[in-house]
């Protein structure tokens, strides 16, 4: 029987795990990276931090908070350009806290950590506006070099 990552956090406190996807690059580099997750402690959580939320049964995604309402969070992958609405505090099963890259690990503490989550929050709305011109772009130039 295989136990799932909520009922691993669950008996153990936390869980270092590896990310597939992009959705948090440059922070999280895919096969590369570790994450420490620390399980929900019943705390609401803040604007910034990154989250472990279910969506659906049995997928899980990481991606960092982008607005607390008072029922719900607006969650967004440092690499998305779709927020994901109506996370409940029940949704998510913990709460990054540290990361390795390059075989050193990162607290969510670190000044340059951050730093980072600063930068990622203040410039999102023009990192999202840039990131969909240019997949309409790319889009764009795909069509025509099929039709030549």
């Amino acid at each position: 029987m295989t136990t799932s990552i909520s009922d691993y956090l669950k008996e153990n406190g936390r869980i270092t795990y590896s990310n597939v996807g992009v959705s948090m690059l440059p922070l999280l580099r895919q096969g590369k990276d570790l994450f420490t997750i620390e399980k929900n402690d019943g705390n609401r959580y803040k604007k910034g931090d990154v989250v472990l939320f279910a969506r659906g049964k049995d997928k899980y995604v990481l991606h960092r908070i982008i607005k607390v309402l008072p029922d719900q969070y607006v969650i967004l992958g440092d690499n998305c350009v779709n927020p994901e609405r109506g996370i409940r505090d029940c949704d998510i099963h913990g709460k990054m806290i540290s990361f390795v890259r390059n075989g050193k690990e990162h607290s969510i503490n670190e000044r340059r950590y951050r730093l980072y989550t600063g930068f990622i929050l203040t410039t999102n709305p023009v990192r999202v506006f840039f990131k969909k011109i240019w997949v309409r772009i790319k889009r764009l130039l795909k069509k025509i070099l099929r039709r030549k």
